[in-house]
């Protein structure tokens, strides 16, 4: 497969035909091998417009979908990034291409490893890969200009959101029920995350943030 010819295709017939128009991401998207961030057996599923399996039940999100959400987020140069189950790092990798700063968060050490290698090419000195519980966040580089979640969660929670800078921006799938989310762009204020819908979303939701089953007598 030419890889290269790959990308262009996904971009003119997945990305821009969904009102993704910005400049810098159009070209993050075009010179990002999204290949090398799915398992060897799946690298001719790279560039399909849908979410390729990964470990874990886990999945690396629609390139549409991820599109839209990094435009929603509106990364400018410099800012500093989180982003959050950052799986096999194609988006963590997006957000550096456009000039972020960025901390990529995966707690399951088999994708962190995939990631280490899809990473090892890109922004060195721009993008760092941690462990860590996603729902509490990364205090230790907060705060944050963007934060951006890579699978639907069933709401944000406050650990994410005090991480966030006043004015800061978090990106996320939020769950609707039946397999339906809305992508959500929350916005703090005042100490307080203010979120509005921007546009519905079918991804596979994240386990780390599901709550625990409850007890059944």
């Amino acid at each position: 497969m030419d890889y290269a010819e790959a990308r262009t295709r996904m971009v003119d017939g997945q990305i821009r035909p969904n009102r993704v128009n910005e400049p810098r991401l159009l070209e993050a998207l075009r010179s990002t091998p999204r290949e090398a961030f799915v398992p060897a057996a799946a690298a001719s599923r790279a560039y399909a417009d849908e979410e390729v399996p990964l470990p874990g039940g886990r999945a690396l999100m629609q390139p549409m979908v991820l599109a839209k959400l990094l435009q929603l987020a509106a990364i400018r140069p410099a800012e500093r990034v989180l982003v959050v189950c950052a799986g096999t790092g194609y988006g963590a990798a997006l957000a550096a291409r456009l000039g972020a700063h960025v901390v990529a968060l995966e707690p399951d050490a088999g994708l962190r490893a995939l990631a280490a290698r899809a990473l090892a090419g890109e922004a060195a000195g721009s993008l760092r890969l941690e462990a860590g519980d996603p729902t509490q966040g990364y205090a230790a580089a907060a705060p944050y200009d963007v934060i951006l979640v890579e699978g639907e969660i069933p709401g944000v929670p406050e650990a994410l959101a005090s991480q966030l800078v006043e004015g800061g921006r978090l990106v996320a799938i939020v769950a609707e029920g039946r397999g339906q989310g809305v992508a959500m762009l929350g916005r703090r204020i005042g100490g307080a995350l203010t979120l509005t819908a921007a546009f519905d979303a079918a991804v596979a939701s994240l386990p780390a943030f599901q709550p625990s089953p409850g007890f059944v007598f």
